[in-house]
């Protein structure tokens, strides 16, 4: 049904000009309409403006926004939801000193999930997940990119793709999923790695393309897990089923996975808490999204990625959530933005842009999603009066969010 939604205090996150993606200064610029009305026909945006322009309510579903700021919906590019059981006795042993790579030496971090996930059947992983997708939806995220990467056997990583396709099935946000066999190595594979590099090249791609489970592929490119020579052998091999490549590159150590991921086409290079001058000249020019994950740097205590030099050299910069159970446990994408600007120094702007519109395009759908803009997919949430745009990161903690509406349907 077509929506009217009239008494907008502010329309944020305008895009006429209909970009893919925002790059370095341009990404701290921002059309805003006060005093707003917007209308949908379906579940796509028909038009918007200022209050003396707004078209009759009639054959309209009037929503009254009472005066909130209107945001387009979060479109959060890296996250693994879909997991069994929680991992906070990990929390624990973070607590008491041991790092990252400490509890993945022990068989815990993801090799912990994969067994976890192994005994939990399909349905309850399903249930589980879609717990996390009504959370995330409230939160104001309407697209949402899903990974595997807790099976680790060819029958689990299957199991995995499918509660993905499950819920993007089930589900008014826009779902891509991503194939992470090269997670990390099952311990039945310890000194036999380039074994388990074969086994997802001759046996996993070619059952998540049969069924066509996947629309990406990833790999974790960094110290004490795949090599460039083992993530280079996973791409290329992708690439024969047309799945686009993605890197977790730069997370523990400069990796060499930026400028791999830049070679290769790689949609997105993600985390790169690790990186540098080297990382940013090879991004420069590429159609590569750089995808920053605070919420990780900030649960496991690491430094965070240098956001400000990436922008300067002119870059998209992109943020997400990278919502797991092991180092970021929450699919919160203001909180996202907030860290970004507390501990990256990026303006409320650029980090709304870096959720919205470069999240789209880190996850090839900027034409329909991320941003306010006539023609695109009708997914935005409204907050209650603001006295700023500003104030909505800078009280990230406070119940702000009032509605949200997804493919044209109110939700909440």
């Amino acid at each position: 049904m077509a929506l009217l939604v009239k008494n907008i205090g502010t329309i944020v996150g305008i895009d006429t000009a209909r970009r893919n993606r925002i790059c370095g200064a341009d990404m701290d610029s921002m059309e805003r309409i006060d005093n707003a009305w917007l209308t949908t026909d379906g579940d796509r945006i028909t038009g918007f403006g200022s209050a003396d322009s707004m078209p009759s309510e009639v054959g309209y579903e009037v929503l009254d926004a009472g005066g909130g700021v209107l945001f387009p919906s979060y479109c959060d590019s890296h996250t693994h939801i879909v997991y069994a059981g929680s991992r906070e006795q990990e929390f624990l042993d973070k607590i008491h000193g041991l790092s990252y790579e400490q509890i993945a030496a022990r068989g815990g971090g993801i090799l912990n999930s994969a067994d976890r996930l192994h005994n939990t059947s399909e349905d309850e992983l399903y249930s589980q997940a879609m717990e996390r997708v009504r959370e995330v939806m409230a939160m104001g995220t309407g697209a949402i990119e899903i990974k595997s990467g807790y099976g680790l056997t060819t029958e689990d990583e299957l199991k995995m793709l499918r509660v993905i396709r499950r819920i993007a099935q089930s589900t008014p946000m826009a779902v891509r999923a991503t194939f992470l066999g090269a997670h990390a190595f099952p311990r039945g594979y310890k000194g036999r790695e380039q074994e388990y590099v074969d086994l997802i090249c001759n046996t996993m791609l070619p059952a998540v393309a049969a069924e066509g489970l996947a629309e990406f592929v990833d790999v974790f490119c960094d110290r004490g897990f795949f090599t460039l020579e083992h993530t280079e052998q996973i791409l290329l091999c992708a690439a024969k089923y047309g799945l686009r490549a993605k890197i977790h590159a730069n997370e523990l150590d400069f990796s060499d996975g930026v400028q791999l991921g830049v070679r290769m086409g790689a949609l997105s290079v993600d985390h790169l808490e690790s990186s540098g001058a080297a990382e940013i000249e090879a991004l420069k020019g590429s159609g590569t999204m750089p995808t920053l994950l605070p919420g990780a740097a900030f649960f496991l205590g690491m430094s965070y990625p240098p956001a400000r030099d990436m922008i300067a050299a002119g870059l998209p910069v992109t943020l997400a959530s990278d919502y797991n159970p092991g180092s970021s446990p929450s699919g919160n994408m203001r909180f996202v933005t907030s860290l970004a600007s507390i501990r990256m120094r990026m303006t409320p702007t650029e980090a709304l842009w870096a959720a919205t519109l470069n999240g789209a395009a880190a996850m090839g759908i900027a034409d329909d999603y991320g941003s306010i803009t006539v023609g695109k997919v009708a997914n935005f949430f409204i907050t209650k009066p603001l006295p700023s745009f500003e104030f909505f990161n800078y009280a990230y903690n406070t119940p702000l969010i009032d509605r949200v509406v997804l493919a044209g349907e109110i939700i909440n």
